[in-house]
């Protein structure tokens, strides 16, 4: 289990396929900042609300220059069907072996009930232009995170 990746420290590279088959690279997008959201699960109520939110945002991040993924180890059928059913209008990136999670720290031991498991910690990058990690968002409570992401975009230079 990796440690979380803190501001200042390079972002971790990446080549994913979202959920149309496009590979996301990180390095092509340097040049914008780039909001990298880590959820457990498509269509569960927490993720779905946290999705939505972001959806209902996406015109003002999109006014900021952010590029906007979603990434879990779901399956890019199971995106596109969560992408259609909620009309989210960004790509969601497919994480199936969790090795990108574990990199950025978001593939933690979860203990739900006194059971342990490993899984998807709700967290959150904000990536600079320069692929830096500008801030991170550790245990992400969803209610009001769509805001201070954007907020946080904001004070980027």
């Amino acid at each position: 289990m990796a440690d979380w990746i803190e501001p200042g420290t390079k972002a971790p590279a990446f080549t994913l396929k979202d959920d149309a088959g496009n590979k996301v690279k990180l390095a092509d997008l340097k040049g914008k900042p780039v909001v990298l959201y880590f959820y457990p699960r498509d269509d569960t109520p927490g993720c779905t609300k946290e999705a939505c939110n972001f959806r209902d945002q996406y015109s003002e991040l999109e006014k900021l220059g952010v590029a906007l993924y979603g990434v879990s180890p779901d399956d890019a059928e199971s995106h596109t069907q969560f992408r259609e059913k909620y009309s989210l209008p960004f790509p969601l990136l497919v994480d199936a072996n969790h090795a990108i999670s574990e990199k950025y720290g978001a593939w933690r031991e979860k203990n739900m009930y006194g059971k342990k498991s490993m899984g998807i910690q709700r967290s959150t990058y904000l990536i600079d232009a320069e692929g830096k990690v500008a801030k991170v968002w550790k245990r992400v409570k969803v209610d009001g995170h769509d805001a201070k992401v954007i907020e946080a975009v904001k004070t980027l230079g």
